[in-house]
């Protein structure tokens, strides 16, 4: 199928359910840090957290948009919308930087590791001489307000939303003034990653409850840990009662890296990892993991050049020589999609 976009014709893929803008345990342990439930605020915490009165809060919600959700009689407000509120209503921000213009030669990614990611760089990098792509790893999130903020003009993201049918949408839609082009890169699969041959019998998140277990974590605003966590809470697992939920790293390769040297026991990373250095893998979901880009910059030809490598044969022999990624959307348009 194809879409006309600003002018051009462009290829189309499959998305998830939407695409529009826009198990527990018996104990009553206070919830999670982070979790669901824990995002959620009163009114009353809402107007503590903007030094208001709590009437001016329901003035907020109906004249401003303050987002909310009204439960059994109680309206309740997720924070980090709350937080991208104030945020999107800030004023006298510095003027911002137009991304990338035709006599411009660098492309820079931010958002979310990945080692078929860094792979493809490079071969842009070797590609296209006189051309520069450069990647800073700042985690999903992170990636889509560095694109938000024009700080970057592709950001990699695979941030499940709350329904788990699908990815990136709801947190694109509710970052970004208009909704970017999101460009399906590769899915892959997404786990726990164990030591070789798999000695304390780990075989689902349910296990990271045994004692003397060590995991090590990946950091918060990363699809990774947002995954961990969802799973954790479906396990009934508090995270504060596991060793090492606190001990933080960087990219899905570090998570390997602790457990190869002995530190840790498992963690969260994608299959690719326990490929490249020997480890055992336990499987979870397979994800969707996109390139967002703005419209205005979409067309222009370091972009296009990025994008025309992801249906290349290097970049197909490259992803089959790792295990746990499946290109065969690689390089296809997710949203928009064809109404």
């Amino acid at each position: 199928m194809e879409k006309e976009m600003q002018g051009a014709e462009i290829p189309l893929t499959e998305t998830g359910q939407n695409g529009q803008l826009g198990g527990s345990d018996s104990h009553t342990d206070p919830p999670l840090p982070n979790t669901p439930m824990e995002r959620l605020l009163s009114t009353r915490e809402v107007a503590e957290l903007l030094n208001i009165h709590e009437k001016m809060v329901y003035t907020l919600v109906a004249e401003k948009g303050l987002p909310a959700t009204k439960i059994t009689g109680k309206w309740l407000f997720p924070r980090y919308l709350v937080e991208q509120w104030v945020e999107n209503n800030t004023i006298n921000f510095p003027e911002r930087i137009r991304p990338l213009t035709a006599n411009q030669r660098l492309i820079v990614l931010a958002g979310s590791n990945d080692i078929l990611l860094d792979q493809t760089i490079t071969l842009y990098n070797r590609s296209f001489k006189g051309h520069l792509a450069v990647f800073g790893n700042l985690g999903s999130t992170g990636g889509v307000q560095a694109l938000r903020n024009n700080l970057c003009h592709i950001a990699s993201s695979h941030l499940i939303q709350d329904d788990e049918a699908d990815y990136n949408f709801q947190f694109a839609a509710s970052e970004c003034e208009q909704m970017p082009v999101l460009v399906n890169f590769a899915r892959r699969q997404q786990g726990l990653l164990v030591r070789r041959d798999n000695p304390l019998s780990i075989f689902s998140v349910a296990d990271l409850g045994k004692p003397g277990l060590r995991l090590v974590n990946r950091s918060l605003g990363t699809g990774t840990r947002l995954l961990l966590d969802r799973e954790l809470d479906k396990a009934g697992l508090r995270g504060d009662r596991i060793t090492g939920y606190d001990q933080e790293v960087g990219r899905h390769m570090d998570v390997g890296l602790e457990i190869l040297a002995g530190r840790a026991d498992v963690g969260p990373a994608i299959e690719a990892v326990a490929g490249a250095l020997d480890l055992g893998f336990v499987p979870l979901r397979w994800e969707r993991f996109d390139l967002l880009v703005s419209r205005e910059v979409f067309f222009e030809e370091p972009i296009q050049s990025f994008f025309g490598l992801l249906q290349s044969d290097p970049f197909r022999a490259m992803a089959r020589a790792l295990p746990g990624y499946d290109v065969s959307q690689a390089g296809k348009i997710v949203f928009p999609e064809n109404r």
